[in-house]
């Protein structure tokens, strides 16, 4: 079971990093031919990035439910996007076969959202949780001082 921190915590990356939400939707659950290769490609695609943390990824959350959401913390844009189009990765052929047996059918939704987040434009507060998120992809402090509240932490990001 993870350490529940009992107090408040915060983390403080230093410079810019990104945020990656990347999903799926299952829009018709009987067609498990359909959605269950797409399923089963994140996977291979997640041990490839943490077997090798050159490739850019610090850390990722996931939920799973019709919509399945990761929520993934990289170093840079470059580095998400070299690894999209890795020639020998997992990406290229995930892609590949997502186009050739869903297409535009309408059976299994995708879907990503690329934020490039700067020193100053986030804050984070963490409270009777163990490391989650932001601070588990670069590691968390006691909020305190001027980080005790939301604009604290937000100005105290600035460069």
């Amino acid at each position: 079971m993870p350490t529940i921190h009992e107090k408040r915590m915060t983390a403080r990356p230093e410079g810019e990093f990104v945020v990656f939400l990347i999903g799926m939707r299952i829009n018709k659950p009987w067609k498990v031919h359909k959605w269950l290769p797409v399923a089963l490609a994140m996977p291979r695609m997640l041990k490839e990035l943490q077997a090798d943390p050159e490739l850019g990824l610090l850390h990722y959350e996931q939920w799973f439910g019709r919509t399945i959401i990761l929520v993934q913390y990289w170093k840079s844009f470059e580095h998400l996007e070299q690894f999209a189009g890795l020639k020998d990765g997992e990406h290229p052929p995930a892609w590949a076969q997502f186009n050739k047996r869903v297409g535009s059918s309408g059976d299994v939704g995708i879907w990503h959202e690329t934020y490039v987040v700067r020193p100053g434009q986030y804050e984070n507060i963490y409270h009777n949780m163990p490391q989650f998120g932001l601070a588990k992809a670069f590691g968390f402090v006691e909020a305190e001082g001027r980080h005790t509240t939301a604009r604290g932490r937000l100005e105290g990001g600035r460069g």
